[in-house]
């Protein structure tokens, strides 16, 4: 009688045991696959709302645009990010070179472990709260030759699209960074182009918000140009602003060797000079309110060749003259030759965030 009930309570134990060990494994599987992210919305959304969301933020430069992550000096950080937050920024802007991690012909596919880098890239900031603006960056075969490469384009963003369909709505896309070259002197085609584009991301994502710009370098003087497709609100408008240039890019070596002749210049924050950055301002503002459109700085910046307290004037300035007029921005940028944190040190450069963040 004895062994009859130990055989029964340790067949008992037995099976207990199993069923623990399935419900764990259920929701070990379950705790794999949770997706933390609130799903995107199923309705419209205000896109001056969504605007302000972006608030202040940085550029991510240097990293994902360079061939390989890091070729340029600059690898992406998770405390990068973190630091980013905690300094009181409300976003990211993610520059991206796509073309160089997809096939070269058709259908383009981009490299599958590069998808997963730029993933967790998102995912970090998104759980940090920060909104994120996803970039097509230095697409240099489109600007010189757009005809040719349409397709080219226009296969990125149909698998982008998918990929981060079920993502929150505090991811946007940017269909294109400054179009430029062949786009300067045929404006419709980028329009053309821009609107194609943005179709194909409203299969897959219907209400996201999308960022476009004008041609020549986005330049805040050129939104003019700019025609989009007046059904469709979930549009965020973006220009750059780098004037005067010869001050925000003295040195620059990409510019030109001529760039060393501008050395030395500064930026006081004389009335003339405070008067031409509101008067550009104003004028885009004014472009804004006609099209019903918010307004997006997405870069400005000046080098680090141009001396500390010019950089402190000029970009305190911008940044307060584009939210005292409702523009979001994200400054260019967080790390390199016009960063605001210095990686060596690990440190703000205190009087560029100052500039910022004046809190």
């Amino acid at each position: 009688m004895k062994k009859m009930l130990l055989f029964l309570f340790v067949g008992f134990m037995l099976v207990s045991l199993s069923c623990t060990k399935k419900s764990t494994d259920t929701q070990n599987d379950d705790q794999k696959t949770e997706w933390p992210f609130e799903p995107p919305s199923d309705e419209p959304l205000d896109a001056f709302e969504m605007n302000a969301k972006i608030g202040r933020g940085l550029n991510l430069g240097n990293a994902l645009e360079a061939t390989k992550e890091g070729d340029w000096g600059m690898v992406i950080k998770d405390e990068y990010l973190k630091i980013i937050a905690d300094a009181g920024f409300n976003s990211i802007r993610l520059p991206v070179t796509w073309s160089t991690r997809t096939a070269k012909t058709s259908p383009y596919t981009i490299d599958a472990k590069f998808f997963e880098r730029v993933d967790h890239i998102v995912q970090t900031a998104l759980g940090l709260g920060l909104t994120v603006i996803l970039n097509n960056h230095h697409f240099d075969e489109l600007n010189e030759n757009p005809t040719a490469n349409r397709q080219w384009l226009l296969k990125i963003w149909e698998q982008v699209a998918e990929h981060y369909k079920d993502y929150p709505d505090n991811l946007f896309f940017e269909i294109l960074n400054e179009p430029h070259g062949a786009f300067n002197s045929n404006a419709p085609l980028w329009n053309e182009m821009a609107a194609e584009a943005l179709r194909i991301i409203r299969k897959d994502n219907p209400w996201r918000m999308v960022v476009i710009g004008p041609i020549r370098w986005n330049s805040i003087h050129t939104l003019s140009t700019l025609e989009l497709p007046q059904d469709d609100r979930g549009i965020i408008v973006t220009f750059h602003y780098y004037d005067p240039f010869q001050f925000t890019h003295q040195g620059a070596s990409w510019v030109g060797e001529h760039s060393n002749q501008w050395l030395g210049t500064t930026w006081g924050g004389s009335p003339d000079e405070r008067k031409e950055v509101s008067d550009a301002f104003d004028a885009a503002v004014q472009w804004a309110q006609e099209h019903n459109r918010p307004l997006f700085l997405g870069e400005f910046g000046a080098y680090e060749k141009a001396d500390m307290n010019s950089r402190y004037r000029w970009t305190e300035f911008v940044a307060r003259t584009a939210e005292k007029r409702n523009i979001s921005w994200t400054y260019w940028e967080f790390g390199a030759g016009f960063g605001v944190y210095d990686r060596d040190k690990g440190e703000w450069r205190p009087l560029l965030l100052k500039a910022l963040i004046p809190s």
